[in-house]
């Protein structure tokens, strides 16, 4: 394995179609896990909490965060952590697709199907033995 082979570009991955507006892709680490939304205004929204954290870094466009009963807005480079158990969804404002990186960590086991691309990263022989 070279180090291009460790490369990826989430415009070149093929996009999951999660609802009505919202696509995804996903990247991983050993632990971590980061998963790119493209959220088009008019997106169906889907109100949701879990039980691990989540990260939030706006890339592009401007978004609504509903977060238990408060609304906060950010645009590029806003960054937000949602705790656990707490109920939040997001929603684009303005006619610009929002991208949204959501980071997790450990991997979020209902999103390993996103980074199967990855899987001759993490195999041990081919990791260490170059094959």
């Amino acid at each position: 394995m070279t180090t291009q082979d460790l490369l990826h570009n989430w415009n070149d991955l093929p996009r999951e179609v999660v609802r009505k507006g919202v696509e995804r892709v996903g990247f991983r680490g050993d632990n971590a896990m980061c998963v790119m939304n493209w959220l088009t205004p008019g997106m169906t929204v889907f109100p949701h909490s879990h039980t691990f954290e989540q990260l939030v870094i706006i890339v592009q466009g401007r978004v609504r965060f509903h977060l238990g009963d408060e609304v906060v807005e950010g645009g590029p480079g806003t960054m937000i952590r949602i705790p656990p158990h707490v109920m939040h969804y997001a929603e684009p404002v303005g006619d610009e697709v929002v991208l949204n990186l959501d980071v997790f960590a450990p991997l979020r086991e209902d999103y390993r199907h996103l980074v199967e691309y990855q899987a001759a990263e993490f195999e041990p022989q081919r990791a260490s033995t170059g094959v």
